[in-house]
């Protein structure tokens, strides 16, 4: 609910504080007392865009703060949280003009741009009139107004879009990995085939280097070994060192033990030197090698590494590469089973879209009936009983909100060709046509706070009556602001506020007094008098008030 409204040095209003009510607000006055300038200043505020010398003519800027009231679950709430406002119980607007026409917007003294203001507006205020491009008459939200009047749960049909578009981006995806494999089929049977046969496994590379530099380096030192076991053989020392333990043994009993030390030591060098003779032995085996198995290592060794640089991977990771391009090739093989899967999860998926859709078409065609006839038993009170008006219902492109489009047209004589609101109704029509469809679209508990800018203009007497009590009606359940001409609108309304331009020697400026109930019965009777207010014409604006 729209709490108040301050507003600074705006066109030719000095300094003025509004507070509004809940219920049906009025605001009458003279033609050019300055009406339509406090819904400009509003949608200032709210970033709409409108004219642009706003600035009351000698001031450096002008200023127009607005404050709402937000109840818990407000739309403006997730908007606020999105943007990184702490959520509470009172909203304030702010907005400055320079003179410069440069604009800087505030929400609670944060600042913000008019993109942020606008989305706020969308969710605060409603405006309607004869030019009212942003509510019913924009084709654009006719769907989600149905949807509205119908009650209607869009919440399966999107699940159901949300579950297509994944059947339909996995199948695409899985397409053109299929193709993409397709086009190098030949690669992977070729190089599944070449990986196959070399089979390499992790490690070997560096097992065969080392055996190939083993072998290299057995070529160059075998010989000095073979030298080194003869000398240390039985042709060498292990025959010298026998020899010498039998001579010492033969005299040993006749040196007083003198020699058994070295009798000792001598038979562990004895066990040693036949460890280092089996351990010369162990390493000229080994290296006793073919030089065809050499020659062998380095051709499979050469292979791997040549086939690693090919694949742009490490010798050891050859193995997860073969391993990878099989399962390439497997899902080559078997891609067109998958895609036939893929494509029935669509068909499916579409098929459960298309009867989620169905089943919303046909809930928006009965609240489409339901709602022509409500608009029809609405039109008569409003002199509109000839008109004749109809919620079409086409298909459209599908998507998250099903396959229809909506679109409200009337045809305002019989056999007239109906076409939008906006085209086929003249102002004064097309204002009780709009009036009529809020009265019929409004729900309740309604957050908007709704404005009408003149909706009764062209009409008087009974039907302006009609109008005035379908206002008062839409009061009931939400706020409403009406700038009005009419008596019997005015006389509708639970608070009322006349709008005065007053001067000041040669300067002008706009007053907004709230009224009494005295005060309220004078304005009427002006408003059904004119200049001169006779006591008859009181009579008569005592009589709307109490009607």
């Amino acid at each position: 609910m729209l709490r108040s409204l301050a507003i600074r040095d705006m066109l030719i209003i000095d300094r003025l504080e509004l507070t509004f009510q809940p219920g049906l607000n009025v605001l009458t006055g003279e033609t050019g007392a300055g009406k339509s300038i406090l819904l400009d200043c509003l949608g200032f505020v709210l970033g709409w865009r409108g004219r642009a010398d706003l600035v009351r003519s000698g001031a450096p800027e002008g200023e127009v703060t607005a404050v709402f009231d937000l109840p818990k679950g407000h739309p403006a709430r997730d908007i606020l949280a999105q943007a990184g406002f702490e959520g509470g119980e009172e909203l304030i607007l702010r907005r400055v003009n320079g003179t410069d026409g440069r604009k800087t917007g505030y929400v609670n003294d944060r600042r913000v741009s008019g993109e942020m203001l606008r989305a706020l507006s969308e969710v605060l205020v409603e405006l309607h009139g004869q030019q009212d491009d942003r509510g019913l008459l924009n084709p654009r939200g006719h769907r989600l107004l149905l949807d509205g009047f119908a009650g209607a749960d869009p919440a399966p049909v999107r699940a159901a879009w949300a579950a297509r578009r994944q059947a339909a981006k996995v199948l695409d995806r899985a397409e053109a990995e299929l193709a993409a494999m397709q086009e190098e089929e030949a690669f992977l049977r070729h190089a599944v085939g070449e990986l196959d046969r070399l089979n390499p496994e992790p490690g070997e590379d560096a097992s065969l280097d080392a055996r190939r530099r083993t072998m290299q380096a057995g070529a160059r030192i075998r010989e000095d070994i073979g030298r080194a076991l003869q000398a240390l053989g039985p042709e060498g020392a292990e025959s010298l060192m026998v020899d010498a333990g039998r001579w010492l043994e033969a005299v040993a009993g006749r040196a007083d033990g003198r020699l058994d030390r070295a009798l000792e030591a001598l038979g562990r060098a004895m066990s040693e030197l036949g460890e280092t003779v089996q351990d010369v032995e162990r390493c000229l085996a080994e290296m006793n090698f073919d030089p065809r198995e050499l020659e062998a290592v380095e051709e499979r060794l050469f292979a791997i590494r040549a086939l690693a640089r090919k694949h742009a991977v490490m010798s050891d990771d050859l193995g997860a590469f073969a391993d990878d391009l099989r399962g390439r090739l497997a899902a080559l093989e078997g891609g067109g089973d998958t895609i036939r899967g893929l494509r029935a999860d669509l068909a499916a998926a579409d098929d459960a879209y298309q009867q989620a859709a169905a089943r919303l078409r046909e809930t928006r065609r009965e609240a489409a009936r339901r709602l022509d006839a409500a608009i029809a038993h609405e039109l008569a009170p409003l002199k509109l009983e000839r008109a004749h008006f109809t919620t079409e219902i086409s298909a459209a492109e599908p998507g998250p909100d099903g396959a229809d489009a909506v679109a409200f047209s009337v045809a305002t004589n019989p056999g007239a060709p109906a076409g939008p609101l906006n085209r086929i109704a003249s102002g004064g029509e097309l204002s009780r046509f709009l009036l009529a469809l809020k009265v019929c679209l409004a729900r309740d508990g309604d957050a908007l706070t709704m404005i009408f800018d003149e909706i009764d203009r062209g009409v008087g007497g009974a039907t302006a009556d009609a109008v005035g009590r379908r206002l008062a009606r839409l009061a009931g359940s939400a706020q409403i602001l009406v700038v009005t001409h009419s008596p019997q609108v005015a006389a509708r309304g639970a608070h009322h506020w006349r709008v005065e331009k007053r001067l000041a020697g040669d300067v002008a400026s706009s007053v907004v007094t709230a009224l009494g109930p005295a005060e309220r019965v004078d304005e009427l009777a002006r408003m059904l008098s004119g200049e001169n207010v006779t006591e008859a014409a009181r009579d008569a604006a005592r009589a709307l008030l109490s009607a």
